[in-house]
C-alpha cells in the first residue's frame, strides 16, 4: 500500500452568485427602531465566529419591545453595505447593523408579527450586486433526538440518511441539510461553492452533547460542491470533506458533491430475494477479482480508464463466458492516491468519481445482477491515509485515529488506524457497510488487512506497541468491532458474505459470534495461497522434497471456511505473473498453469483468480495500463482461456466440488503419499454422487497408473487439463474407463488410467 498527501484546490474564495432585487417593492421600506439586546457574551462568541447555537441570535425570535410584541429577525453577513427583511406580502424592513454598528450582524423588529414568519434577506454589495435568499436559521433541526441517541451509542444502522449532505424540502423551501461530527470544534461552518467558501456565512448549530453540528441551506440543490470550515480549540482553521459525502470532486479536487437519491430504478429484484435464501458455505463461488482503472483502457482516448457504464457489459460478457459467479472489485471507495489502488480512503461512502457518477456504479452492480454475477467489493476499515482534507484530525483532535501512535499509526504503510473504542467511529464504519450493501446492492464485503487489526503489535518492534487492559497482544476493541459488524450485516442484509483477508492462525474467524467468533462467512486462505504458489515454482525434478507443502492445507482446511485466492497480490511488487512463477520452457508453463487452475477448482474451498489470470501475460500486473488483451490472439492463450472457462463450468455444475465444503464429508485423500511419482488423487463427494481427481506435477506421463475408487462401473473422464483443445499434449486421452475388482488404497474395485505430463484428470461415475 502506498500513500501521497494531496493540496486542497476546492476553498479558493470565489463571488457568490447573486440574484438581482425585483424593480420596485409593493410596500415601502419600515425603518426599524430598538432592538432586543444580546448577551454580552453570546455576541462576542458569535461575531467571534466561536457559538455554537448561531440559531439562538440568528433567524427569528418572539420580542416585547417597549409593550408591544413583535418578531426580532437577525442576520449575520459580511462584507455587505445593508440588509434587508423582505415579507412575502411585499412589505420590507431595512435592517440595522447591530453592535454599535461596526458588526457584520444586523437584525429588524417586526412589530405585531407572529411566529412561524417566511420571509427573505436582501444583501447589498458595494459592487452592485444583490443576494436574495431564504433565511437558513428560521428553519428547525433537521436530525432527531432518536437519531442522534443511536449514533451516540454507536448503533444507528442508516446513519449515512442522517449525517452528510441530503437533498430536502421544509415548510415548502428546497435546499440541502448538512450535518456532521465534530465534538470538540469551536464552530463548523458549511463553505461552497454557494457561498464563495465563505466559512462566516453558514454556521452551524450544534445538537446537544451529541457532537453534531447540523444546518439546512435552502436553494441549493444537486451538484452543489462544499466542504466543512472546522474552527480547532487551538483557533486553528480546518477546511475537511465531508466523511459521508455521497461524490466527491475527481482528484486533485476534494471537495463534496451534494447528489440526489434514489433515482436509480433496479432491475434485480429477483436476484435479492434469490440472495436471501441462500447459504453461501454451501453454494458455488468463483471469484474474478478485478482493479476497474486497469481492466480495460482507451488508448485512443489518452489510455483513460473505461467507466462504470462502458466497463459493465464488457465485463459481465467475459466474466459470464469464463463460467465465474461474481466479481470481486479492489476498493472504489474514493481514494487520492490511484497508486494505493483503493486501499487509503478518503471518501468511504464515494464510490469514486475516477469512473462515472453514483448512479453509474448502481448500474454496474445491477448489470451484474442481470447476468447472474455478484458483486463483492474491498473494504479497508483498518486504516485510512494521512491526507489533511479528509479524516486525519478532523476536528483538531484524534477523532477517528488514535492520539498515540503506538496505537494510531500503522508502521507499514504510513497510514492512521481507526479508534474501534469510540462508539462513533463503530457507528462510521459499520453504517458504511450497511451502505454498500443496502444501497448499491452489492453482495459482500471482503475486509482488508484484519490481521492488522487483530495484533496491538503487529509490524511494530518492541516497545512501539501498548499492551491491551490484560496485558495481552490482542486489539479486544477491534475484535468487539469486528463482531459487531459481522453480526450487523448478517442480521441486516441475509445472504450477504462478508470476508477476512487473515494470514494468522486466529482461531474462529469464521465462527459465528453466538458461538465465540469473529463472524466472518469466509477467510482467505493465504497459507494454501503461499504453500502452494512454492511448490509450484519448483523445478518438477524436486517437487517431491516438497509434497507437504501441495498437500498441508488439508490439515486445517475445516478449521474456517475458506476461500482459496490466487490475488492481484501475488502480480505485483517484482513477484512476477503467474505465468513467470512457473518452472520450465513455455509449454510446461502453460502446463503447470492447467494444472495449478485444476488443483484449486477440485478442491474445498471458495476460489478466487485475480484479472488477467485468463490470459497468462509474461509481466506483472501494471495498474497504470490495460490488460494483455492482444495475447487473445495467441492459439495458446485462446486455448486456456477456453480451458478456464470449462473447469469454472464444470465447478458450478458439479455439486460435489462444493455441496460439503463446510466438512470432511465432501473430501477424502484417495493418496496423498506418493511423493516419488508427485502425484495426489482425492475425492469429492455431495451425497451420494462423488467425482476422482488425479494430479501428476511433473512432465512424466504415468502410463498405467492405478487409483482405488468407491464404485463399480464406468468412470467418465469430465475433464483433462492436457488435451490438445486446451493446448496439452493429448498423451493417450481416453473418453472413460471401467473399474475392476482389484481392491486399492482402501477400496474393493481401482481403475487404471494414464496420467498425461503435468496433466489434471477429472473422472465421475455413470449413473446406472
Amino acid at each position: 500500500m502506498a500513500k501521497k498527501s494531496t493540496t486542497d484546490t476546492t476553498t479558493k474564495k470565489r463571488r457568490v452568485p447573486r440574484k438581482k432585487a425585483a424593480a420596485k417593492t409593493i410596500a415601502p421600506e419600515i425603518t426599524n427602531a430598538g432592538l432586543p439586546p444580546i448577551p454580552r457574551g453570546e455576541l462576542d462568541r458569535l461575531l467571534a465566529g466561536e457559538y455554537a447555537e448561531p440559531h439562538a441570535i440568528l433567524g427569528t425570535h418572539p420580542a416585547t419591545v417597549n409593550g408591544e410584541a413583535g418578531v426580532v429577525i437577525r442576520a449575520l453577513m459580511p462584507s455587505t453595505l445593508r440588509m434587508e427583511v423582505a415579507l412575502d406580502d411585499g412589505r420590507v424592513y431595512q435592517m440595522t447593523r447591530e453592535a454599535d454598528g461596526l458588526s457584520d450582524l444586523y437584525g429588524a423588529l417586526l412589530a405585531g408579527e407572529t411566529l412561524p414568519l417566511e420571509y427573505r434577506l436582501r444583501s447589498y454589495y458595494a459592487d452592485g450586486a444583490i443576494w436574495d435568499r431564504v433565511d437558513p436559521y428560521r428553519f428547525l433541526p433537521t436530525l432527531g433526538d432518536v437519531d442522534l441517541h443511536l449514533f451516540n451509542e454507536g448503533t444507528h444502522r442508516e446513519l449515512w440518511k442522517r449525517l452528510g449532505a441530503h437533498l430536502r424540502v421544509i415548510d415548502g423551501v428546497s435546499g440541502v441539510a448538512f450535518a456532521v461530527w465534530a465534538p470538540n470544534a469551536r464552530r463548523v461552518s458549511v463553505v461552497g461553492d454557494f457561498c464563495g467558501w465563505d466559512g462566516r456565512i453558514f454556521p452551524m448549530r450544534m445538537m446537544g452533547s451529541s457532537g453534531v453540528w447540523e444546518l439546512f441551506v435552502p436553494e441549493i440543490g444537486a451538484g452543489a460542491l462544499y466542504k466543512f470550515e472546522i474552527l480547532t480549540h487551538e483557533h486553528m482553521l480546518r477546511v475537511k470533506t465531508d466523511p459521508f459525502a455521497a461524490k466527491m470532486e475527481q482528484y486533485p479536487g476534494t471537495a463534496s458533491i451534494v447528489v440526489p437519491e434514489d433515482t436509480y430504478a433496479w432491475n434485480d429484484a429477483a436476484w435479492l430475494q434469490a440472495r436471501r435464501q441462500k447459504n453461501p458455505t454451501r453454494e458455488p463461488i468463483s471469484i474474478y477479482e478485478i482493479h476497474i482503472g486497469s481492466w480495460a483502457r482507451k488508448p485512443e482516448e489518452g489510455n483513460r480508464p473505461l467507466t462504470y457504464a462502458e466497463i459493465a457489459p464488457a465485463l459481465a460478457d467475459h466474466v459470464k463466458k469464463l463460467g465465474f459467479t461474481h466479481v470481486e472489485l479492489l476498493p472504489i471507495m474514493e481514494h487520492p492516491f490511484y497508486g494505493s489502488w483503493g486501499y487509503q480512503v478518503s471518501g468511504y461512502y464515494a464510490p469514486t468519481s475516477r469512473y462515472g457518477t453514483p448512479e453509474e456504479f448502481r448500474f454496474f452492480v445491477d448489470t451484474m445482477h442481470q447476468h447472474g454475477l455478484g458483486v463483492l467489493l474491498d473494504w479497508v476499515p483498518a486504516h485510512f491515509p494521512k491526507d489533511d482534507f479528509a479524516l486525519r484530525r478532523f476536528d483538531g483532535t484524534a477523532l477517528f485515529e488514535h492520539e498515540d501512535p503506538r496505537l494510531g499509526e500503522h508502521p507499514d504503510w504510513g497510514t492512521l488506524i481507526f479508534n474501534y473504542g469510540r462508539n462513533e467511529v463503530r457507528n462510521f464504519l459499520i453504517a458504511n457497510a450497511l451502505y454498500w450493501i443496502c444501497e448499491f446492492h452489492v453482495d459482500g464485503l471482503r475486509v482488508d488487512a484484519v490481521a492488522s487489526m487483530l495484533y496491538l503489535d503487529y509490524s511494530r518492534k518492541a516497545g512501539e506497541w501498548l499492551r491491551n487492559r490484560h496485558g495481552g497482544r490482542e486489539n479486544l476493541e477491534a475484535i468487539e468491532f469486528l463482531k459487531q459488524f459481522n453480526a450487523t450485516v448478517h442480521d441486516e442484509c441475509p445472504g450477504a458474505i462478508t470476508v477476512a483477508e487473515e494470514s494468522t492462525a486466529w482461531p474462529g474467524v469464521t465462527t459465528p459470534v453466538g458461538d465465540g467468533g469473529l463472524g466472518f462467512t469466509f477467510k482467505w486462505n493465504m497459507g494454501w495461497m503461499h504453500d502452494t504458489l512454492s511448490y509450484f515454482s519448483k523445478d518438477p525434478v524436486h517437487r517431491r522434497f516438497h509434497h507437504d507443502r501441495l498437500t498441508f492445507a488439508m490439515l486445517y482446511e475445516y478449521s474456517e471456511h475458506f476461500i482459496m485466492p490466487l490475488s492481484h497480490d501475488e502480480v505485483v511488487h517484482l513477484k512476477g505473473s503467474l505465468l513467470s512463477k512457473m518452472p520450465g520452457d513455455e509449454w510446461q508453463k502453460l502446463a503447470n498453469l492447467r494444472l495449478l487452475y485444476a488443483y484449486m477448482f477440485t478442491r474445498p474451498g471458495k476460489k478466487l483468480l485475480f484479472m488477467g489470470s485468463e490470459l497468462a501475460s509474461w509481466s506483472e500486473w501494471n495498474h497504470d495500463v490495460s490488460l494483455d488483451w492482444h495475447l487473445e490472439g495467441d492459439p495458446q492463450r485462446a486455448a486456456l482461456e477456453r480451458y478456464l472457462s470449462r473447469l469454472a463450468t464444470l465447478y458450478t455444475h458439479e455439486p460435489a466440488f462444493w455441496r460439503d465444503d463446510p466438512s470432511w464429508e465432501g473430501f477424502t485423500w484417495i493418496d496423498v503419499a506418493d511423493k516419488e511419482n508427485s502425484v495426489v488423487s482425492f475425492l469429492r463427494r455431495s451425497g451420494n454422487s462423488h467425482v476422482i481427481v488425479a494430479l501428476n506435477l511433473t512432465p512424466v506421463p504415468r502410463e498405467k497408473y492405478r487409483i482405488g475408487v468407491p464404485a463399480r462401473g464406468w468412470y467418465e473422464r469430465l475433464l483433462s487439463s492436457d488435451d490438445l483443445e486446451w493446448g496439452g499434449s493429448g498423451y493417450q486421452a481416453f473418453a472413460g474407463v471401467a473399474a475392476d475388482e482389484a481392491p486399492f488404497h482402501g477400496y474393493e474395485q481401482s481403475i487404471e488410467i494414464a496420467l498425461p505430463p503435468l496433466g489434471a484428470i477429472v473422472l465421475s461415475p455413470t449413473l446406472p
